[in-house]
């Protein structure tokens, strides 16, 4: 990278980081159960209610205890199903639409981040009816409160149930908008580890490493509090002591409640210290292909990690001891080095493959220039690389042995 690119986005990011302090983050309210919800409709005084999920959602019958209480309170609802795994413009305008002819006034988000991310960008588009999501995109263009905006995670990975962000897919353009602004952070969030048990064991094992990225993208980067420190690590022990026994025993009650909380967790910690190079890369192949986030994520992270080498390295060793694969005796590369053998060893446990199939090498520059428009200035990454520099990313986790 070109020093006075270099020198802009850390200027960039010394200047967030400065103001860290004064923004507006705030973490949504915790509702144990589906079943405590009543409590939230009377005080939000919530008529009509629009829930936003996915097919996989409604045929495991997880919008059942959402509906139950629903009926139970007198509270108009209607389903939004649609959602796509990478959800796209088309999806939060068709949720958008049934929101207004219902005359809705309040927004529940049932499933992983695909749905609660559509809901959040309906929530935008209720309030700014004229602009439509690619207005809304980029850093602080939504202002206006948003709807009540209920979350319920039926996954433990995304965090978005605590998030700032909301990543929406363009179609046609074939790339993803993240739109960035606090009002997207959801009002309450509920967590009932019931709602997990019935997620397959390769979600669990995508959405789980999803929750270890946000933890450890979060702790290297250099936008970190002494609170985002703390989450992150806290959700790194959970995730390697737990991730899997939900993998292995998905109505292991105990696992699914404390990865749930490690993805809250990890969810609060990058919402104030960010992501990197490993979220903007994965964006890329949502948007090309569908790559389903949590999977990129988690290949992409090893291949990530020893890219930055020694700037790394001390942190990864307080990471790999909170993971309990290396101790405070190990030096910060053999520490560094523990981790990320752990993170491979992990996802290979899980069925999570080494390599991506169906990249194309005449996209990746492409892509890479959208993942470094993505990153920089805005995410405080531990070493800064161009478009030219990421396109080695792609290169990494490419599977092209079929082509030989």
């Amino acid at each position: 990278m070109f020093f006075l690119q270099a020198a802009w986005c850390r200027v960039f990011q010394a200047a967030f980081r400065a103001a860290l302090p004064i923004l507006p983050y705030r973490e949504p309210a915790l509702v144990p159960t589906c079943a405590a919800l009543d409590s939230v409709f009377l005080k939000e005084r919530v008529k009509k209610v629009l829930i936003v999920a996915d097919q996989g959602v409604k045929n495991a019958g997880l919008l059942k205890p959402i509906e139950t209480v629903l009926k139970q309170n007198g509270v108009f609802y209607v389903v939004y199903d649609k959602t796509q795994p990478n959800p796209t413009v088309d999806n939060v305008e068709e949720a958008l639409k049934v929101y207004r002819e219902n005359g809705c006034d309040a927004l529940i988000a049932v499933g992983g981040g695909s749905p609660i991310d559509c809901a959040k960008a309906v929530g935008a588009r209720v309030v700014y009816p004229k602009k439509s999501v690619g207005k809304l995109k980029g850093l602080l263009r939504v202002w206006r409160r948003l709807p009540p905006l209920i979350a319920v995670p039926t996954t433990a990975g995304t965090g978005s149930e605590t998030t700032v962000a909301a990543v929406i897919v363009d179609a046609e353009k074939q790339h993803k908008y993240t739109i960035l602004s606090f009002p997207l952070i959801p009002t309450y969030a509920v967590l009932d580890p019931a709602l997990t048990f019935t997620l397959p064991p390769g979600l669990t094992a995508t959405t789980g490493i999803d929750a270890l990225v946000h933890a450890v993208e979060a702790y290297i980067g250099r936008s970190t509090t002494k609170e985002t420190r703390r989450l992150a690590l806290d959700a790194t022990k959970l995730i390697f002591e737990n991730l899997e026994i939900a993998y292995n025993d998905g109505r292991n009650r105990d696992a699914r409640e404390k990865m749930l909380r490690a993805a809250h967790m990890a969810g609060l910690a990058f919402s104030k210290s960010y992501v990197g190079y490993v979220h903007a890369v994965a964006h890329t192949l949502g948007g090309r292909y569908g790559t389903p986030h949590g999977l990129a994520n988690a290949v992409i992270t090893p291949y990530a990690l020893d890219a930055y080498g020694i700037s790394v390295h001390r942190k990864l060793r307080d990471l790999a001891v909170a993971a309990g694969v290396a101790t405070l005796q190990d030096d910060a590369k053999t520490a560094a080095e523990k981790f990320i053998a752990a993170i491979r060893n992990l996802n290979a446990k899980l069925g999570i493959p080494e390599k991506l199939v169906g990249i194309k090498k005449e996209d990746i520059p492409a892509m890479a220039r959208l993942a470094s428009r993505e990153a920089n200035p805005l995410y405080p990454v531990p070493k800064l690389f161009d478009a030219n520099e990421l396109e080695r990313f792609y290169y990494c986790v490419a599977d092209w042995s079929e082509e030989r």
